[in-house]
């Protein structure tokens, strides 16, 4: 049967919590964005609230150059000017920037550190999931690193080295360790938490204007 039965409804209950920025100039804001809150207005009606509407409130000039998944917190960059954007957009788009993820996952994660190169694309009947497919998949690799073992769960950091759609998701699950509270791709006991249990913790690149290496860090809310 298709998968997307098993999926729950997506219900949209943004947070009412103050805007967390980590750092503000001229050419760019970096905010820590709450979990359950999406990047940019949702494609259906009552997905308005948004973390770039409300920075836009506040400041008129915010631009978007990436997103995080709804379900994801962490730290995240915006520009306030057409040039910043587009040099940050580079920045992504030739991997020169660096991203680092906390994540809970179900599970022994094994061993201590590894590399995963698994392609990705959409599953269609299914969407938003993502699935491994080494026909049509566009390369994704991710490094990552054992931090703390619990009982039933592996505290790993994560290194995206590519930014497909839901890769740290999909990657962990291909390991056979689910990221814990997510709610596409976790069943059972690894679904039952309150959140998904991934965060942008460091997010490094070059300034826009001064080109200096700069890094930025929100601390893992779990």
């Amino acid at each position: 049967r298709p998968l997307h039965r098993m999926i729950p409804d997506f219900v949209y209950d943004p947070p009412a919590v103050p805007l967390q920025i980590l750092h503000e100039d001229k050419h760019i804001l970096v905010m820590d964005k709450p979990a359950g809150l999406l990047s940019v207005p949702g494609k259906l009606a009552g997905r308005e609230d948004c973390l770039v509407s409300r920075l836009q409130a506040a400041h008129w000039d915010t631009l978007l150059v990436h997103r995080l998944d709804c379900d994801t917190s962490g730290v995240i960059i915006f520009a306030r000017t057409k040039q910043a954007q587009g040099f940050l957009g580079q920045e992504f788009e030739k991997r020169r920037a660096k991203k680092t993820y906390v994540a809970r996952v179900w599970g022994q994660l094994s061993p201590d550190e590894g590399h995963v190169d698994l392609p990705l694309c959409v599953d269609w009947p299914n969407r938003p999931r993502q699935m491994v497919d080494h026909v049509n998949g566009r390369p994704a690799q991710t490094d990552w690193q054992v931090l703390e073992r619990e009982d039933q769960a592996t505290r790993v950091q994560l290194f995206p080295l590519t930014g497909r759609s839901h890769q740290l998701r999909v990657h962990m699950l291909a390991q056979g360790c689910p990221i814990l509270g997510d709610p596409i791709y976790a069943t059972g006991k690894a679904r039952d938490f309150p959140r998904l249990m991934l965060h942008a913790e460091t997010l490094a690149l070059h300034h826009p204007t001064s080109g200096a290496w700069i890094t930025f860090t929100a601390p893992c809310p779990f």
